[in-house]
């Protein structure tokens, strides 16, 4: 039986990839900052029959990464699959975003993904596990009311990238997807700007808003049997949003 590590578990795109992946069989760790909401999801999934254990962290900080996994461990015996997915960053005008805001937005999205790839990764090569890390769209399609997220996106991208090399000399798949507007809270803020749902999805150029649940779906085909000659892969899951190459 699997066991997968979730970052960000606590709502949105990481609890919809956490209900899947215990939905499909896995043993899921949750992390996240918000106990309560980790617990909530917890129960979702014992109450499906599933098994779960939540580690309530802040990945932002140095060492919660390697504790996470030493409670990984501790609770399941090893780590098959890690979805580095927390990490949200501030929107805005440049010029009034700070270095405070900034190093926030690296802080979780990036160096916590690094330093959770780091410390579990022994454990993937151990079992051919598959680490797969979570996005966005504003990493190839920037924007500038979102300078911050779409840096550290790219960064996630380039990353991925490097990672997947590294992946085919240890036996470890490495996949990335970046989701484009997807329905979670963040999604109804910039909503209530505009007077329909229609209206935003117009402006924005694509065919619907996603759901939490598409992108779990794709997650749970990629590291699945069915996914795995995905290597080094990026896929834009965005409804048309990213109309580059």
């Amino acid at each position: 039986m699997k066991t997968a590590i979730v970052s960000g578990a606590s709502r949105g795109i990481g609890r919809a990839i956490a209900l899947r992946l215990a939905r499909d069989g896995a043993l899921v760790v949750l992390s996240a900052r918000d106990e309560a909401a980790l617990e909530a999801v917890r129960g979702e999934i014992v109450g499906q029959s599933g098994a779960a254990s939540i580690f309530p962290a802040d990945l932002r900080l140095p060492d919660s990464p390697g504790r996470l996994v030493e409670h990984a461990l501790k609770q399941f015996g090893r780590i098959d699959v890690v979805v580095n997915n927390a990490g949200a960053t501030r929107r805005g005008d440049f010029l009034e975003l700070t270095d405070d805001d900034w190093a926030d937005g690296y802080a979780l999205k990036l160096f916590g993904a690094v330093r959770l790839t780091r410390a579990t990764w022994p454990h993937l090569k151990a079992t051919g596990g598959s680490l797969l890390n979570i996005a966005g769209v504003g990493g190839r399609t920037p924007g500038a009311e979102f300078t911050i997220g779409g840096s550290v996106n790219a960064a996630l991208l380039s990353f991925s990238k490097a990672m997947a090399e590294v992946g085919l000399r240890d036996g470890v798949q490495v996949n990335l997807v970046n989701p484009g507007t997807i329905r979670t809270e963040r999604f109804a803020k910039r909503l209530a700007s505009f007077a329909s749902e229609q209206e935003f999805v117009t402006a924005l150029g694509v065919t619907k808003i996603g759901e939490p649940e598409d992108v779990a779906n794709l997650v749970a085909y990629i590291t699945g049997p069915e996914g795995r000659f995905l290597h080094g892969a990026l896929i834009d899951l965005d409804g048309g949003a990213t109309k580059t190459v």
